[in-house]
Order: C-alpha cells, then structure tokens, then sequence
C-alpha cells in the first residue's frame, strides 16, 4: 500500500488548511475532505484531466485542463470547464501531435496562474477521478510550487489503478506472444471497450476527463457496489 493510500487526508487537508500561505489554497483546503469510510455513492467527484507539454513535470508543462463533476449516476456536462493556457515550457512537434494545440492556439491564452482560482472552486469539496494519476497529481503539485511557491495534494481515485487490480495477470508467455496475442491493455480507450463504453478522440482534456467518468460510473456498476468506502478506491 502506497504513502497516499496510508494517509488521513481529512486530518491533512485541515493541517494544510492552517498552514498554506496563499488564499486560494487555504480556501481549497477549507472546503475539506470527506471520511475514508464515506460510501462511493456520496461522494462529490471530479473527473479530470490535463495535457501536457511532454511526460516530466519537471522540464515540461500543462497546456490545457478539463474536468467534469459526477457522481455515480450522473455526469453533470453542464459544469464542465476546459481551459486551454500558456505553458511554461515550449510546445514540441511531438506533443502538438497528440493534443493538436498548437502555437497558435497558446498565443493569447492566459498563464494557469490567471486560471487557478477557478479550477480550486472546480476541485474544491471533491475526490479526484483520473486515468494514471501521476500525470495530473504531479503535474499540478509542480505548477503550484512554480506558481504559488506550494505544492498540490489531493485524493485521487485513479481508473487505471483499478483496471490494474481487476487484471493482475495482464502478462503473456513468449508462445503466445508466437502466436499473435497480446498483452491486456488498461489504457484508458481500452478499459472502456471492456465496459461496451464508445470510443473518444484521445488527448482532449475535457473529452478524455469524461471518458474516464464514464469508465468510474461503469467500473462501479460492474465490480464495487454504492456502499464500498471510498477509502477502498482512492490514493
């Protein structure tokens, strides 16, 4: 079990909430975090996504967010909010081919910090939902050390993680590699079509922040029922 799976995050966020420097964070983590032991059907979540300029938080940077609120059986779209900002570092060939945001699209976008007063009201009172949570934990935790001089925690309930769980043995032999087959793929496309969920165009932060709501409402449906602790999902 991981450190973040080990920690009391209401007692962090209320630790956090006293000694952040900036308003906004303090705000954020005033809003507080629900009980490890709270069922999975009440809980306020938000599917979210960001798309970034290369892989590493370190030398690259955020170019467009997108999140969606849901619960189990509703996708609130009409609260949705996409944002497209100025990175920090320059936009390479390969990362506009998989974003298709280009340098035109950046020219008169604003800087994540002129934005980041909406996405903590948007994230504020709620648990996380993404698709392999290192991209967009690590990310905002460096954007808000760049930006805010402090980092960025928060829960997440990672839907690759739990594809991960429910397929433990996603390896083959080297016959049937051989023979043509492959490994099971917990890409987020992939894990959808194991639910009958539509395919998307990939790497639009808001369609891929659905698509990832979606595939949390179809993998409670199939293997955690409403009562589960969220505590049991969540990192």
């Amino acid at each position: 079990m991981s450190d973040h799976q080990l920690r009391d995050w209401p007692r962090l966020f209320a630790e956090l909430a006293a000694s952040s420097r900036d308003p906004r964070l303090r705000a954020y983590y005033g809003a507080g975090c629900i009980a490890a032991d709270t069922p999975l059907a009440e809980v306020p979540l938000v599917a979210l996504d960001v798309e970034t300029t290369g892989l590493d938080p370190r030398q690259h940077a955020i170019v467009s967010l997108g999140l969606v609120p849901l619960n189990l059986q509703r996708i609130r779209c009409s609260e949705a909010r996409y944002w497209v900002v100025k990175p920090t570092s320059e936009l390479s060939a390969e990362s506009v081919t998989f974003h298709h945001i280009t340098h035109s699209d950046i020219r008169h976008a604003p800087r994540l910090a002129h934005v980041l007063d909406e996405l903590l009201e948007a994230l504020a009172g709620k648990v996380v939902v993404a698709h392999y949570r290192k991209i967009e934990r690590n990310f905002l935790d460096q954007a808000l050390r760049q930006h805010l001089g402090e980092g960025l925690s928060f829960p997440i309930i990672d839907t690759m993680e739990l594809e991960a769980r429910l397929h433990p043995k996603r390896g083959i032999s080297w016959w049937d590699r051989l023979r043509g087959r492959r490994p099971l793929s917990i890409r987020l496309a992939d894990s959808r079509l194991r639910y009958g969920l539509p395919l998307y165009s990939a790497h639009h932060a808001l369609t891929d922040a659905l698509a990832c709501g979606e595939l949390l409402q179809a993998q409670a449906a199939t293997h955690y029922p409403p009562h589960t602790p969220v505590g049991a999902l969540w990192s």
